[in-house]
């Protein structure tokens, strides 16, 4: 058995010094997530007068959870979030898998120029207004069906895609060639099991970036009921639009509690992700190096 190294007096130093450092990156990027859990339970005046840090309610109370809980456009906000994250997520993971398997395979007809237009699309887009004029020629304009249809495939995901699809070995492949497999049956029976690990992680990318995404819907969805959450979110802190509260400016209630219930809301939002993360948290490390390390 190797006996331990004891440490000399720098190491020690060296150490404590890259403990403190590490524990002081850890309570500020900890300290804000808090200050805003133990703000959502407060009221605003007792928010006001506080001074310094802030480590617990200090008026503790349910009113703005309440508040969130029952107003009807930050409802309908979540509710449209979850469509557009439930109703993109399947094409997503389709037209990434084709997409990825497309670019995997070696001597495909037409494969290079085909290849190129897409990645092509990853650098230069047609611009915002010939997209919008697109999107509203569609009938697509002021409907969840615009947050849904133009972004349904991401090239750079794709190309993670491609990178773990060239990871599986060839002779799997071929040998359901010969067993009579199409190309279809291929990618879902035998190369989509062994990605699985590449797979949640675009899901939580393409998630993440649906759950957060506002400005498409700024530009395509005029109805406030057809709003995602993101953006009752931004009015509410950014705006500061009261209306959107579903109270008037003048309610003593939303007076009294306006600052919890933005903190509320967002920590209502912010909910989801923390919760799903964990479950993906295993195969992320592993998903992202198996597209970082093939080219």
């Amino acid at each position: 058995m190797k006996k331990r190294k004891k440490k000399n007096a720098s190491d020690i130093i060296l150490d404590s010094i890259i403990y403190l450092v590490l524990i002081a990156l850890v309570v500020v990027t900890i300290y804000p997530v808090w200050y805003v859990i133990v703000a959502s339970f407060s009221t605003s005046t007792a928010l006001a007068k506080v001074e310094g840090l802030l480590f617990w309610p200090p008026d503790f109370n349910l009113e703005g959870y309440r508040l969130v809980a029952t107003n009807k456009l930050l409802l309908s906000g979540l509710k449209n979030s979850f469509i557009v994250l439930f109703g993109s997520l399947p094409f997503n993971l389709l037209l990434t898998l084709l997409c990825g398997y497309f670019l995997a395979m070696p001597g495909l007809f037409w494969k290079k120029p085909i290849s190129f237009y897409i990645l092509f699309t990853m650098y230069f887009s047609g611009g915002m207004i010939p997209t919008y004029l697109n999107v509203k020629g569609l009938g697509l304009s002021d409907t969840l069906w615009a947050l849904i249809i133009p972004g349904a495939l991401s090239v750079y995901n794709a190309i993670i895609c491609k990178s773990a699809i060239e990871g599986v070995p060839d002779s799997l492949r071929e040998a359901a060639y010969i067993d009579g497999a199409n190309d279809f049956y291929i990618l879902f029976k035998v190369i989509m099991p062994l990605i699985k690990p590449t797979l949640a992680v675009l899901t939580l990318y393409y998630g993440v970036s649906h759950w957060n995404s506002w400005y498409t819907a700024s530009l395509y969805i005029l109805d406030e009921m057809k709003l995602p959450v993101q953006n009752i979110i931004r009015n509410i802190l950014i705006v500061n639009d009261s209306s959107l509260t579903g109270t008037g400016a003048m309610d003593d209630n939303y007076s009294t509690f306006a600052e919890s219930i933005k903190y509320a809301a967002i920590v209502v939002t912010t909910a989801p992700v923390m919760c799903i993360y964990p479950f993906v948290q295993k195969y992320f490390t592993k998903g992202v190096m198996i597209g970082a390390v093939k080219g």
